[in-house]
């Protein structure tokens, strides 16, 4: 759309004409800035007519199948496929940030348990061809900032790339109270699942689609319930059991939650799951695990620790003087040694349920290495391995 376009399903003076509520103009009623843009419904911006025209023809480049063909066509690329992902600069300006290189998102020596936040889009960039720049699809939807879509190259292939974001987003306009107040790291809200199960039916039949994926799952808060979470998230297993085409789901990071359910396998037989050395996967993270599922085991081990068995002792035999004081350290320290029990079950847990174990009960076709990502997404969606 551009700035004078809008959307209508009646303009503004046949809605005051029949004494309905309109806007000061059309594009009060239908415009990309306050509505269209917004809600989704839009997919791009243009600031002009002749920026459409180049905007259109560079979508259709990516995203056109020609008749009795079976998906779009692939394009020779100066890329080459072997391409290591992990040396591509993390900020294409060179400007300083938290990591220098992509490669470091997933060195265990500047990401410790790959829980610092990262952006997704140069993950996105790093992977797809360098010779063709991406077409990113709703970006200014409201709502749905926590999931990326891009249309681009693989290559020489088109397909759509669609990136779930690694860092907190802050989120526009009033948060409800029963909601969050800003799009949490790795996790599909309403709108972002909605968004996804829409690029995954779009491209089915015409082109590949490649997920990148730091995944937690689903937000369960009330506001995203009400907000029906439920339905836009089933849209995603519709979307993957019907899509037509290579699917390739890599998981870069983390993968836990309902994002088993919707991404698994065995909806569809061409869905392809990688997952990155170092990568954690299981139903529930290690964190919620101790502090949910085995809270039995974690006071157990706080009950045990010397420093709390000792200052246990102390209050039992202290005077009345001193009780008070005395049953003060004794909580203190009971609650440090909660905090060090929880840690530790959270990293036994997660040791345990790696993207390892994940390959070994047939969750996931292959852990890779990151050097090795473009390559493997290459081949998987050419159908050879």
């Amino acid at each position: 759309m551009t700035p004078q376009g809008s959307m209508l399903l009646t303009g503004k003076r046949a809605l005051e004409y029949a004494g309905s509520v309109a806007a000061e103009d059309n594009n009060g009623i239908g415009g990309f800035e306050r509505v269209m843009g917004p809600n989704g419904e839009a997919q791009y911006f243009a600031p002009d007519l002749t920026a459409a025209y180049r905007l259109l023809f560079r979508h259709l480049a990516l995203t056109c199948r020609a008749p009795g063909e079976a998906r779009s066509r692939r394009l020779s690329s100066s890329d080459p496929i072997d391409r290591d992902v992990t040396r591509s600069p993390y900020s294409p300006d060179g400007a300083s940030g938290d990591y220098r290189t992509v490669g470091e998102i997933f060195d265990e020596a500047t990401n410790p348990g790959r829980k610092r936040p990262f952006e997704i889009r140069p993950v996105m960039r790093a992977v797809l061809d360098q010779d063709v720049d991406p077409l990113e699809r709703w970006a200014s939807w409201q709502g749905a900032e926590s999931a990326v879509v891009w249309e681009g190259r693989l290559g020489g292939d088109p397909v759509c790339c669609i990136g779930i974001e690694s860092r907190p987003i802050p989120r526009r306009g009033d948060a409800p109270a029963d909601g969050p107040d800003h799009w949490t790291s790795g996790t599909l809200f309403p709108l972002s699942s909605r968004k996804v199960a829409r690029a995954i039916s779009a491209a089915s039949g015409a082109r590949p689609v490649v997920v990148l994926a730091n995944l937690s799952g689903f937000d369960g808060s009330p506001d995203s319930l009400r907000n029906l979470q439920l339905e836009h998230g089933a849209e995603i297993g519709r979307a993957v059991v019907n899509f037509d085409g290579p699917f390739v789901f890599c998981v870069v990071s983390r993968y836990h939650g309902g994002a088993y359910v919707v991404f698994s396998r065995a909806l569809n037989a061409s869905v392809g799951a990688f997952a990155l050395d170092g990568s954690f996967a299981s139903v529930i993270g290690g964190g919620p695990a101790a502090a949910v599922v085995f809270p039995g085991l974690v006071r157990r081990r706080a009950d045990a620790d010397p420093e709390v068995l000792a200052a246990r002792k102390a209050y039992e035999g202290a005077r009345l003087s001193s009780r008070n004081a005395a049953a003060d350290a004794y909580e203190r320290l009971v609650k440090e040694a909660r905090g060090r029990a929880q840690s530790a079950v959270a990293r036994e847990f997660d040791a345990v349920h790696s993207v390892e174990r994940a390959y070994r009960v047939g969750s996931l076709d292959a852990v890779i290495s990151p050097s090795t990502l473009r390559p493997r997404l290459v081949a998987r969606i050419r159908g050879e391995s």
